[in-house]
């Protein structure tokens, strides 16, 4: 809200303030994206594990095996999978075990794993894809700690703590892994557009899908960059209002391979199996198991509380000098700079309790179309 003028002032009218000078020195020219329908090199589709009450990380006894339930991230799960990894392993240490299965070799999966073995336990990861299969491969790749990670109604302050303390153990995390070779992790300037106040959004979404909580902004205020308005002529887009802030991406090629590495290096193991109902992991050798099935957990479980929001995105050729990111809600756009291509969200009202994931070119090709009209 602008301050208020002096209602009272009399005499003559004051002189206006001479506008704010911009924080930072005004960006170099920016290379445009070469966005068109034959640099899609690749199109891929998975479902985001949305619950309404926010994730499940909790313990349950069943014939003798403590099952760590860790699932249902939403769309926040490379995002939050360190300090969910944590939570998880609280639970895990209560059991006083030296080996530990995990079911899931996602990113909540892997990372758990990680973390663990470097507690000191010898871990075996049972999973019925591994990467670059599984559907965490197929995410945006982007600092998302609060995307679709529970409804408003259900944003109760214990759970808001919890996030808190998942989205800061996280962070923290990746920022020992920036400056690595590929890039694993990365900080990238993204440009925010918009066509002006009372613009109508597109893709407004199915009336279905709830109000999500908003967290980011309030309880991480001190580790997320603020964004600044740039003047018209700062930049190369054709929009009302644009803001520019810098935001970390993950490079999940890379990342993902890294992680596993790690985790062969410290003497972990990949069992290739297919669970069909959750008593089948009390035939396992270890006696504490962590769930970290994702989505795939709703069937598993019969957790009907487990929603698919699906998501699709295309990438294009790499491109030098393409190092920034942009959204654009009015257009239903979202780009994210990464070294396997430059990745293009399409998103539409139907993929709330969508679990379906065929591609849809047309989709891809017209968000592509989209950004080739963003630049002036």
């Amino acid at each position: 809200m602008p301050p208020l003028l002096g209602a009272c002032a009399s005499g003559p009218r004051a002189a206006a303030a001479p506008a704010p000078a911009p924080r930072f020195a005004p960006p170099a020219p920016l290379v445009p994206i070469r966005a068109s329908a034959d640099r899609i090199i690749a199109v891929d589709v998975c479902t985001r594990p949305f619950r309404a009450q926010g994730p499940r990380i909790e313990a349950e006894r069943m014939d003798g095996h403590t099952i760590v339930h860790c699932y249902g991230h939403g769309g926040a799960g490379w995002s939050l999978s360190w300090g969910s990894a944590e939570e998880a392993l609280r639970l895990v240490r209560e059991t006083g075990a030296r080996e530990l299965a995990v079911v899931g070799c996602g990113a909540i999966g892997l990372t758990t794993a990680l973390l663990a073995q470097r507690s000191g336990l010898q871990v075996r990861i049972y999973a019925r894809e591994r990467l670059p299969q599984v559907p965490s491969a197929f995410a945006t790749g982007v600092w998302s700690p609060a995307s679709r990670i529970a409804s408003a109604d259900h944003a109760a302050p214990a759970f808001e703590t919890q996030w808190e303390r998942m989205a800061r153990a996280s962070f923290r995390t990746f920022q020992t892994l920036l400056g690595l070779p590929g890039e694993p992790v990365g900080w990238h300037d993204f440009y925010w557009l918009s066509d002006g106040p009372g613009a109508r959004r597109a893709n407004a979404g199915d009336e279905r899908e709830p109000r999500y909580a908003m967290l980011e902004g309030r309880l991480l205020g001190d580790i997320t960059p603020a964004a600044e308005r740039l003047a018209p002529g700062a930049h190369p887009f054709r929009a009302v209002s644009v803001r520019r802030a810098a935001q970390p991406v993950f490079n999940l090629h890379a990342y993902s391979r890294l992680l596993l590495a790690d985790f062969l290096q410290l003497g972990g193991a990949i069992e290739t199996r297919t669970f069909h109902a959750p008593r089948e992991f009390t035939t396992l050798r270890e006696t504490t198991v962590v769930n970290a099935t994702g989505h795939g957990a709703g069937a598993l479980l019969g957790d009907a509380s487990v929603v698919p929001v699906r998501g699709q995105t295309a990438r294009l050729v790499p491109q030098p000098g393409v190092d920034y990111g942009l959204g654009y809600g009015g257009r239903n756009l979202f780009v994210v700079p990464r070294t396997d291509g430059i990745l293009v969200q399409a998103q539409q009202a139907s993929d709330y309790d969508n679990a379906d994931t065929t591609p849809d070119r047309a989709l891809s090709v017209a968000a592509v179309e989209r950004l080739a009209e963003v630049f002036a």
